[in-house]
């Protein structure tokens, strides 16, 4: 593809000539796409960004030495290749991508899923919904990319856009119909999504996350918010529960009573479009009249707790949005399995029952806990740590939040990266302890689950929350091969009287 027309996608670009006249450098033929200079190729383009703690602008030069056929760059080098300067590096990234893929996306039906908690289930769910309803159907989030037979394993919730843009192409050449993608708030944060045009965006729930990158709530609240302006997202699915739901939910009024956008909210609490009634909560499931514009269907769930109800309302609003059709939509959810490290039932030992869950905020700590805790009948104890490097503020709130609901806990690791863990440990602790004594430290993960399981009797649960999924477990910079689930299994195999 010829730079010129890649220049064309992006406003306020203009093209730097270098060593070439104007007209070769406008002809230059770009044969691939690169954001990393050790990997760059004869003909690529190379992308300069600027990053956080890195600029990548100064590896331009190794990247021309490389055989970089031009640079895409928000300020003039001193390069003897053809320059493309763009006012933003990020932005122009997704743009060129998707015209350099044939703009793939605009091939697909794609839709944006972004909240603290929630993305991966509602996903799910609703790929499951469309599955039903006979459409062809991608996932990419925090567990990977699926479709077809394909299963790519995850880097990063949202990947690259370089990435992606390629990945729909493939899906487009693979009989894809619909994508359900997870948006983080990094990825909006980075314009990771321009150049995509979503059909819909479902909005989950916000509370307290990646403080540690975004310093203040505000900014994170911005982040996501970004996900639902009337140019980028038609259609708006919005927890009506939820403060900033409603909040985005203000912002697209104008836009919604011209016409041009629609906004369709869901609640349990709040009048909705789409809501709810449980009629019954079992630990392995619920059961709920589901209202979609007064269009009725029972839902029996294969997962438990409100929050879940929530995905559910997630999911079958936004596929209501869609047109599909409430049949597909009641066994779309019902005839769904558990999703991976998402209050997943991970075993029995001596009458208890063991999950796995991908929690690891303070808000859903809370609600997987406050779930499972209406069918204890014995000991609530839950399993977690916390993630370092990361968002060190919610580390003692975490642990008040597990001191009050469970019965006891063991405190361990949880990618502790480049901190001690036993110093991670401490600042649970500190939480922890304003609410209850009741616990144990193992700071290796390994062995505090096989602790945690010597010590179920009948009637207990055990939460092995954090991981959920996560099949590594990262620490000094290695990421060594590890999953909760494995675990599980090979502590309950090594019980003699493990009646499994």
């Amino acid at each position: 593809m010829l730079l010129s027309e890649l220049a064309r996608c992006v406003g306020g670009a203009r093209i730097v000539c270098g060593a070439k006249n104007m007209q070769t450098s406008e002809n230059t033929q770009i044969r691939g796409l690169t954001a990393d200079s050790r990997f760059c190729s004869t003909g690529d383009l190379f992308f300069c960004l600027t990053g956080g703690k890195t600029d990548s602008h100064v590896y331009a030069r190794d990247a021309e030495e490389a055989g970089a056929a031009a640079v895409v760059t928000e300020r003039e080098l001193e390069l003897k290749i053809p320059q493309l300067v763009v006012p933003d590096s990020r932005a122009a990234m997704g743009l060129i991508a998707s015209a350099f893929y044939d703009h793939a996306a605009e091939k697909l039906k794609i839709i944006g899923i972004t909240g603290t908690n929630g993305k991966t289930t509602t996903s799910y769910m609703l790929a499951s919904v469309l599955r039903r309803a006979g459409k062809t159907v991608a996932v990419v989030g925090t567990l990977g990319i699926y479709y077809g037979k394909k299963q790519i394993a995850p880097e990063l919730t949202t990947p690259d856009p370089l990435f992606l843009h390629k990945m729909f192409a493939d899906m487009v050449k693979s009989g894809v119909e619909y994508v359900v993608a997870e948006v983080s708030a990094h990825a909006l944060f980075y314009r990771k999504e321009e150049g995509i045009p979503f059909a819909a965006c479902i909005f989950t729930n916000f509370t307290q996350d990646h403080l540690d990158f975004f310093r203040t709530m505000e900014k994170y609240k911005a982040a996501k918010k970004l996900l639902f302006t009337p140019e980028r997202c038609p259609i708006a699915v919005l927890n009506g529960d939820d403060a900033v739901g409603r909040e985005i939910g203000g912002l697209r009024g104008e836009s919604d009573k011209a016409g041009k956008t629609s906004t369709v909210f869901y609640g349990l609490e709040t009048p909705a479009e789409a809501f709810a009634v449980i009629t019954s909560e079992e630990l392995y499931g619920c059961e709920f009249m589901l209202n979609l514009s007064d269009n009725l269907c029972r839902i029996s769930l294969p997962m438990t707790g409100r929050h879940n109800v929530y995905n559910a309302m997630a999911a079958a609003a936004c596929a209501y949005a869609l047109g599909i059709r409430t049949e597909a939509i009641a066994g779309g959810l019902s005839g769904m399995k558990p999703v991976r490290g998402r209050l997943e039932p991970a075993g029995k030992f001596h009458g208890a029952d063991i999950f796995v869950d991908f929690a690891h905020t303070p808000d859903g700590l809370e609600k997987s806990l406050a779930a499972l805790k209406s069918h204890c009948k014995g000991r609530l104890i839950c399993l977690f740590g916390c993630g370092g490097n990361r968002d060190r503020t919610k580390r003692s709130i975490m642990g008040e939040t597990v001191a009050r609901k469970a019965d006891f806990s063991v405190l361990t690791s949880d990618n502790p990266r480049y901190e001690d863990p036993y110093d991670i440990i401490a600042e649970i602790e500190k939480g922890y302890r304003r609410f209850s004594v009741h616990y144990a430290v193992v700071p290796e993960r390994e062995k505090a689950i096989y602790y945690a399981v010597g010590l179920l009797k009948k009637g207990d649960i055990l939460l092995v929350a954090g991981k959920g999924g996560e099949d590594y477990q990262e620490i000094m910079g290695i990421k060594y091969s590890y999953n909760d689930n494995a675990v599980i299994r090979e502590a309950l195999s090594q019980k003699p009287d493990n009646p499994l």
